[in-house]
């Protein structure tokens, strides 16, 4: 069953501006993070990004990286992967650990 959409726009606004605010507090000046509305995009000094971007109609958080992306459903009190069931934390955390070279663990 969907949330409703306020209630997923304030679930998506929490998450985003948190991994913003860790993305941001990293001890490195490779990256260049930005929050917009339903969005945080972090670039990369290679020009590679990872973006997170809310999409309201299917009440997913869409993740896109390394040509790849996932969609990420709010369940238990926490995003996760909608067809692998995935916990979108652990998957970030190596997602940015990989291209920044040193361990990085979102919470």
């Amino acid at each position: 069953m969907s949330i409703p959409e306020a209630t997923f726009r304030k679930l998506v606004g929490e998450a985003l501006r948190d991994l913003f605010e860790q993305i941001d507090n990293l001890e490195t000046d490779d990256i260049d993070p930005r929050l917009g509305d339903g969005l945080v995009d972090t670039r990369f000094e290679d020009d590679s990004a990872i973006v997170l971007s809310q999409q309201v109609p299917a009440r997913e958080l869409w993740l896109s990286a390394n040509w790849k992306a996932w969609h990420f459903v709010f369940d238990d009190g926490e995003w996760k992967e909608r067809d692998t069931r995935e916990p979108m934390l652990p998957l970030l955390s190596t997602l940015f650990a990989e291209k920044l070279g040193f361990p990085v663990s979102f919470r």
